[in-house]
């Protein structure tokens, strides 16, 4: 029943899908398990993405087979949802769609969320560093106009703006710092958890 209903769903969201998942040649030679396995590993939504093959094959009048295709999908699935994919999931700031059955869920989620923070605390201090980047690179040009000013008040002002860009650099600085103490705590936890995958569940990491 649970294969006929997501085909019903997937029919409702063909109009959904918005480009192709498969070219005109691989549906022809579509082997529909390997292609069902190799989506499950990769933690596609499998409405949507069986919607998108139904579409994508349609141009060219082929129906997936929908059964078999499911079989591999859930095959695939035994390789994604595992704590230590869940972790690599979460480090790439990859989306998880509720995909795993609920004996392999809590272990694909435990990774997942301590890759999701890994991945959070690097984006904070890739972002502050950036801002430093472009915030000096704004002092130096507002170093080359003031030698161009006209007057002392658009000299007064592009030091004062200066002076803005000094605190916002230092500010970022400080926010840097704290990023960097914070992501070294959450490092030591990622590479436990590499070491441990599954006894990291029972450790409260």
């Amino acid at each position: 029943m649970r294969v006929w209903a997501l085909l019903a769903v997937s029919v409702a969201l063909i109009g959904l899908a918005s480009c192709n998942s498969m070219s005109k040649e691989e549906c022809v030679a579509a082997d529909w398990k390997v292609i069902g396995d190799a989506d499950g590993s990769a933690g596609h939504d499998p409405q949507e993405r069986f919607a998108a093959h139904v579409k994508s094959c349609a141009r060219i009048k082929i129906v997936p087979d929908q059964t078999t295709w499911f079989a591999g999908y859930q095959t695939g699935l035994q390789r994604y949802c595992t704590p230590l994919n869940g972790l690599s999931r979460g480090e790439a700031g990859d989306a998880y769609y509720n995909v795993c059955p609920v004996e392999t869920a809590t272990g694909f989620l435990r990774g997942y969320s301590l890759g999701q923070k890994a991945h959070q605390w690097r984006s904070r201090v890739d972002s502050a560093r950036s801002e430093v980047s472009s915030k000096e690179m704004r002092i130096d040009q507002r170093y080359n106009d003031l030698k161009n000013a006209k007057d002392d008040n658009e000299r007064r002002s592009i030091r004062d703006e200066i002076d803005d860009l000094d605190r916002d650099i230092r500010r970022a600085r400080r926010d840097i710092g704290d990023a960097e103490y914070a992501l070294q705590d959450v490092e030591r936890e990622v590479d436990w958890f590499r070491r441990n995958p599954n006894a990291a569940l029972s450790q409260g990491y």
